[in-house]
């Protein structure tokens, strides 16, 4: 496993959970200083994101891009991909086929968290999982035409009433004919949702593709009372490769809580 923190490029989050908000020439600098592998950057939309400055960037500091962000799209322009009219959805595909495009140069995944929207009135629900398939569907295969796969991040309730445990996500991404669209598991959604984190993620499995390394009340792990041994027992035992990405509050302010994910994760990953 791997360590990955955040950075985001939208003013409006910064009381959200992201770690740094100071660009990403700043945020680079400490996520190298402190010995992270990777950052996850949340931009406004694809036109933030300078592919010839992150190559520089990634090369100066021996970094990788363990992920692109997509909820921007919700933040600042209120796209869903099941709202009930077609332009605003085909407008959030194209959103977010955009940072797909960009992220794939390096690598790295695109996350569909609070763009998958949620059902109103006026719609059924039923219908806004045809809506929300469909459009997997159609991102899931353009990540296969550029050779990543796509992250699905299901939500606590309080933020989406379409997906909010492993089982019914899993269930629904199987269903798909697409073979590219993986679970982005927040721990912070599954304290809230799952009665028992660690046995949700051996029931994701291999389908778990990104996972976010955040504590029950959303702070650096080792803050809140997430019990992350059995966590990271049960990601090795589902032999989980990839980052453990922390998308938390900057509490009690940035460097504290980036130095904090990584000593603790350096505790969890040590030994077997």
């Amino acid at each position: 496993m791997k360590s990955a923190i955040t950075i985001s490029l939208v003013p409006e989050t910064r009381n959200g959970p992201f770690v740094f908000h100071e660009g990403l020439e700043h945020g680079f600098q400490q996520a190298a200083r402190l010995g992270f592998d990777a950052v996850e950057i949340f931009p406004a939309s694809a036109d933030d994101l300078d592919r010839d400055e992150l190559r520089r960037l990634c090369d100066a500091h021996g970094l990788r891009i363990a992920a692109i962000g997509t909820g921007a799209g919700w933040v600042l322009q209120k796209l869903s991909l099941v709202d009930p009219d077609p332009a605003i959805r085909a407008k959030a595909l194209d959103f977010i086929r955009a940072i797909m495009d960009v992220a794939e140069d390096f690598g790295a995944p695109a996350i569909l968290g609070s763009m998958q929207g949620r059902w109103e009135a006026g719609s059924s629900r039923d219908q806004a999982l045809t809506w929300l398939a469909e459009a997997l569907e159609i991102l899931g295969e353009h990540a296969a035409s550029l050779g990543t796969v796509f992250l699905y991040e299901f939500l606590n309730r309080y933020e989406t009433n379409l997906f909010n445990r492993v089982g019914d996500s899993l269930e629904f991404i199987q269903s798909l004919r697409t073979q590219k669209v993986k679970l982005l598991c927040d721990l912070f959604h599954m304290n809230i949702e799952e009665s028992n984190p660690a046995d949700a993620l051996r029931l994701a499995g291999s389908h778990v593709g990104h996972v976010h390394f955040a504590d029950s009340n959303r702070r650096a792990a080792g803050m809140g009372h997430s019990d992350m041994a059995s966590i990271i027992t049960a990601l090795r035992e589902i032999d989980y490769g990839g980052y453990l990405s922390a998308e938390i509050f900057a509490l009690p302010d940035s460097l504290t809580a980036a130095e904090q994910t990584i000593r603790r994760y350096r505790e969890l990953t040590a030994t077997r």
